[in-house]
Formats: structure tokens, C-alpha cells, sequence
């Protein structure tokens, strides 16, 4: 026998009782308002508008048998440009914005690379975000797609690993130190940004690390660091100990309240650059989305200020270095 109390129930209150008060509030700025734990924000895995009358003016290339998006300077190779190696986040190197945000860099006189890191794997899209007029059995169903979506992004952030990242970047650095040697001279070494899951290789690649040889009485090799400076963006899954033992100086873009760059690393990211007098630089934006640095349109003109504020830092960071 049904219960009298649900049986009388119209369907509209057992989904409220699915949406609390803190179910509705989005855990991340812009993130959709069914979302109730810290996992990868939307701006990270799907792309915003594309900016109006812009478009990508580079091409997929292969380099060591990995796709790498490439965007040279209009008058490379007959002047001098720097080689730089731009990280996505989720969404990848056949990303609209992210070829524009690669095209840009090129305009300011770099080589860019955009290597495929991810192999083809980029992260599920999410859903739309719902508004106040959608029906309380329709946010259920949307919550229902979003969690299930949630998982899915969870399980692809665990496949983007260094044991499966660092050896694709290896093969694409060594490719470039032959093809586009002249770059890497022109700026006497390689540099790096990064944004969303790809800011976290900017800082591995900016360690030195030992490595075991076979002859025990030559001791352990170093290896890296593999860039001479670096920029990260609105990083994510950065753990405490990818600051340890970094080489090259660094530039840290970082979003108030971001549960997929929390303080506490952050904070331990910073004593640790500075107990090891390394050069750096860490801001923090307020009020803006993680993701937000990536090429794209905003509604909100403080969103779009702080991005060109933010590319303006990196900019700065890797020519100044």
C-alpha cells in the first residue's frame, strides 16, 4: 500500500524536495545551479561564444606523430619569433577559441605550438544552464543529465595524468627542438602557458627532477626543467607537490573561491616558490568564472575586462623573461 502522505503529493513536491536551497546555488561561478559538488566548471569544458567577426588562422599539423595545432607570426621565418607551447583545457586543440587564443600569442611575435595532449580525448560538454522559468520536474530531469555529466567529467579528469601527458609533450618538444630549432634559439629556450588542466604541465615541465641511470656510480640524471618560463591560468588538479623542485619563472592566474584551485594549495604553492627564491607572481581575480581567461564572449563587461587583463599578464610574463 502507497504511503498516504507521498501518494497525496502532486509530482511538483517530490521534486522540490530534490532541490534544496543549496542544491540550487552553483558550487561554481557559472557553473549550472543543479551542480552540488567542485568538479570541472563549465567554462573548462565547453567553450563560450566565440568572440564576433573572429576566427582561427593557423593549421593542424604533425609533429613526432602528435597533432599540434600551429600559429606562426605573418613574417616568421624571416624574423626572428620565440617557440611557445600553449596547453589547452577540456575542450581541446580543435577549439575555435583556443586556435584564436593560440593565433593571438602569434601576433605577438611567438611561435605557438598547441600540441594534443589530451589525444583526442577531450572532456564531455555540459549541460545548459537552467533559469528561474524552468519547471521544477524539468530542473529534476536536468539534474538527473548533470550528474550523470558530473561523472563523466570526473572520470576523463582522471585519465589526463602526467603518466599519459608528459610523454606526449616530451615527443612534441623533441620534434620542435629539430624542426623549429631556430625559435627555440631565437628565445634561448621554450616557453609555456597554460590554461584549466593544462596549466597544471606548465608547472611539471618547470621542474627538475632526478631521474635513475643505469651506471649506479654517475648517480641519478637531472632532468628539466623543459621550459625557460612559464604562465598558468585558473589551474586544475594541481596538488601541492607539483611546486616542488621548479626551475623556471612563473606566472600564476588564479580565480577568488576556486574549489578546482583551492587556497590551500595555492598558499602552499606560493610559500613553496618562495622558500626556493624562484621568480613569480600570483593574482587572484575576483568575481570571475574559473575559465574565464580563455578566448570568448561574456555578457558581463567585468568578465571580458579581466580577460584581456589576464592575457595581458602572460603576455607580459614570457616576453619579459
Amino acid at each position: 500500500m502507497a504511503d498516504k502522505g507521498s501518494a497525496t503529493k502532486a509530482p511538483e513536491s517530490d521534486a522540490q524536495e530534490l532541490l534544496t536551497p543549496e542544491q540550487k546555488d552553483p558550487v561554481i561561478p557559472g557553473d549550472t545551479p543543479a551542480q552540488t559538488g567542485p568538479t570541472m566548471g563549465e567554462h573548462c569544458v565547453t567553450d563560450r561564444p566565440t568572440p564576433s567577426g573572429q576566427s582561427s588562422t593557423g593549421e593542424i599539423i604533425k609533429l613526432n606523430e602528435i597533432d599540434v595545432y600551429i600559429s606562426k607570426p605573418a613574417d616568421y621565418p624571416h624574423t626572428a619569433s620565440k617557440l611557445l607551447l600553449l596547453l589547452t583545457g577540456g575542450t581541446g586543440i580543435k577549439s575555435t577559441n583556443n586556435q584564436i587564443q593560440a593565433d593571438k600569442f602569434a601576433s605577438e611575435g611567438f611561435l605557438v605550438l598547441m600540441p594534443d595532449f589530451l589525444s583526442g580525448d577531450t572532456s564531455p560538454v555540459s549541460t545548459a544552464i537552467t533559469d528561474d522559468s524552468t519547471s521544477i520536474l524539468e530542473q529534476v530531469k536536468l539534474k538527473a543529465v548533470e550528474v550523470t555529466k558530473s561523472f563523466m567529467i570526473d572520470m576523463w579528469l582522471a585519465r589526463v595524468t602526467p603518466d599519459k601527458v608528459m610523454p606526449i609533450l616530451h615527443k612534441v618538444i623533441e620534434a620542435a627542438q629539430e624542426q623549429y630549432a631556430d625559435a627555440i634559439k631565437s628565445g634561448e629556450g621554450i616557453y609555456c602557458v597554460g590554461y584549466c588542466v593544462g596549466g597544471r604541465f606548465v608547472l611539471l615541465l618547470a621542474q627538475e627532477n632526478e631521474q635513475a641511470s643505469g651506471d649506479e656510480e654517475a648517480g641519478a640524471a637531472k632532468t628539466g626543467p623543459y621550459i625557460k618560463a612559464g604562465a598558468l591560468a585558473h589551474a586544475a588538479s594541481v596538488t601541492p607537490d607539483d611546486f616542488n623542485n621548479l626551475k623556471a619563472p612563473l606566472s600564476l592566474i588564479c580565480v577568488e573561491d576556486d574549489p578546482l584551485f583551492p587556497d590551500a594549495v595555492r598558499t602552499a604553492g606560493e610559500d613553496a616558490m618562495s622558500k626556493a627564491n624562484l621568480e613569480h607572481e600570483v593574482q587572484v581575480y575576483p568575481g570571475v568564472p574559473h575559465g574565464f581567461a580563455v578566448v570568448g564572449a561574456y555578457p558581463d563587461v567585468s568578465i571580458t575586462e579581466a580577460q584581456a587583463t589576464a592575457y595581458e599578464q602572460m603576455l607580459k610574463w614570457i616576453k619579459e623573461h
